[in-house]
């Protein structure tokens, strides 16, 4: 349990709460020195990971809290997997000053008992300016409870929305008019209607959408002038074209001139029209992750990361595909390697299905090849972290590779792979980076 507060104080019996029941009920002065450091809670954060406060120690605590509440002046709440019988305490935590709720409800959690609690919130919190619901159950309960909680919520101080659930008709006119909204995640159901959007300040946007027919609604007849991030979660079984659909209705809002931020999650297998995004500039993060279970369903080659590289020279991020199969077919080679690095001086994570064998057949060091013509990188490129999965090292050749990889990218530092061969690898490269810090300057190393 995360608890924020004033000098970071701990709170007398305060980790009792994880506990099934006190030893004894706290005496008035205990408690009157619990209120003195409760009044300076700012944060409370509950993790799925950690043993939750019991609903006995809950309910003795708000034997206490009956005049005003548990932390008078928290301002952030935050609880994950929350169980049906601790829900009907979520008030005690919360107060007028509340101004960001993030709560989820474990999967079992009856759907009534939430949807009473989620209408309850704009009364406990006149104020908020952050709410998140996600995940939520898909149930008409739950929206209309969901929808009634946004309509009365005080719409001049709402800032950011995540809410796991479709909207009304009524709620959606309302949200989609927001100025001041800065961030939105929403559900899109096939048959729901969308009243046309006009969001001036909005900055992120995350979709969830069971067709890739339904979301370009959202951008028609909308000019989203600051929009940054982009975050779509398609749930079909299968997806088509999507980049593309995005690339037409994205140049009609003029989002390719500020977006940086573009994430597409799916868990089909999926061969991306990736030339659907090259008129997106401006992109420092682009993560799109497809499945390869039952094969390799990337088709990613050095043209398709060259073209990448040329036309986002901001990126920082890049990561295309799941964790790397060990079926590939067709990766990225040494001279894809050097495109991003020469062209994404900046790009320092990366996660693509390389053709590991290209980087021992003709590794770029010194002493094998001259660093010069079409292929040469710069030596500056930020690259740290590379993430290659289940690709496995070809036996004999993680020298090669470790000095290929360190001078196409010479601050790599961490290689993240569940595939045979890459701990050679990592060890060939670190002691690599130990030969030239001893010596002051790069040594010509030759391969065996």
């Amino acid at each position: 349990m995360y608890c924020g507060c004033a000098n970071n104080m701990r709170f007398p019996f305060f980790d009792d709460l994880t506990r099934q029941s006190f030893k004894r009920l706290p005496m008035t002065t205990e408690w009157t020195r619990f209120r003195k450091y409760a009044r300076r809670m700012r944060e409370f954060a509950q993790y799925a990971v950690q043993d939750p406060p019991s609903p006995e120690v809950l309910s003795d605590m708000q034997l206490y809290t009956i005049n005003e509440p548990l932390f008078p002046n928290l301002k952030a709440l935050s609880w994950e997997g929350i169980a049906g019988s601790c829900i009907p305490f979520i008030p005690l935590f919360l107060s007028p000053r509340t101004t960001s709720i993030d709560l989820s409800f474990s999967s079992d959690s009856p759907i009534t008992m939430v949807a009473s609690m989620v209408t309850t919130l704009p009364t406990l919190c006149p104020d908020l300016q952050a709410i998140s619901l996600f995940p939520l159950p898909r149930d008409p309960i739950i929206a209309t409870a969901v929808s009634a909680m946004l309509l009365a919520t005080n719409r001049n101080t709402l800032r950011e929305l995540c809410v796991g659930s479709p909207l009304t008709e009524e709620a959606s006119d309302v949200i989609y008019k927001l100025p001041n909204l800065h961030s939105l995640s929403m559900v899109i159901e096939r048959e729901t209607s969308l009243p046309s959007a006009s969001l001036p300040n909005l900055t992120g946007l995350g979709i969830i959408c069971d067709d890739e027919d339904d979301w370009p609604r959202v951008f028609h007849g909308t000019t989203f002038g600051k929009l940054k991030s982009v975050i779509f979660i398609p749930q079909s079984k299968q997806i088509g074209d999507f980049l593309g659909a995005f690339e037409r209705a994205a140049l009609s809002s003029s989002v390719q001139n500020t977006l940086s931020e573009f994430c597409l999650y799916t868990s089909c297998s999926w061969n991306p029209n990736y030339s659907s995004l090259l008129p997106f500039t401006q992109l420092v993060e682009l993560d799109i992750r497809f499945s390869c279970d039952s094969q390799c369903s990337s088709r990613l080659d050095d043209n398709i990361i060259t073209d990448l590289a040329r036309a986002m020279p901001k990126l920082e991020i890049l990561r295309l595909g799941d964790v790397p199969c060990r079926r590939i077919t067709i990766g990225v080679t040494t001279k894809g390697l050097a495109a991003l690095s020469r062209h994404c001086p900046d790009l320092y994570i990366l996660r693509i299905h390389l053709e590991v064998a290209s980087l021992s057949d003709q590794p770029a060091i010194p002493g094998i090849i001259p660093n010069t013509g079409p292929t040469a990188s710069r030596t500056d490129c930020a690259l740290t972290d590379l993430e290659v999965g289940e690709t496995p090292v070809p036996e004999g050749s993680a020298l090669a590779i470790a000095l290929t990889l360190l001078h196409i990218f010479p601050r790599l530092d961490s290689i993240e792979s569940i595939g045979e061969g890459w701990e050679e690898v990592e060890n060939a490269i670190n002691i690599s980076k130990w030969i030239i810090d001893c010596s002051g300057k790069q040594r010509p190393l030759t391969v065996p």
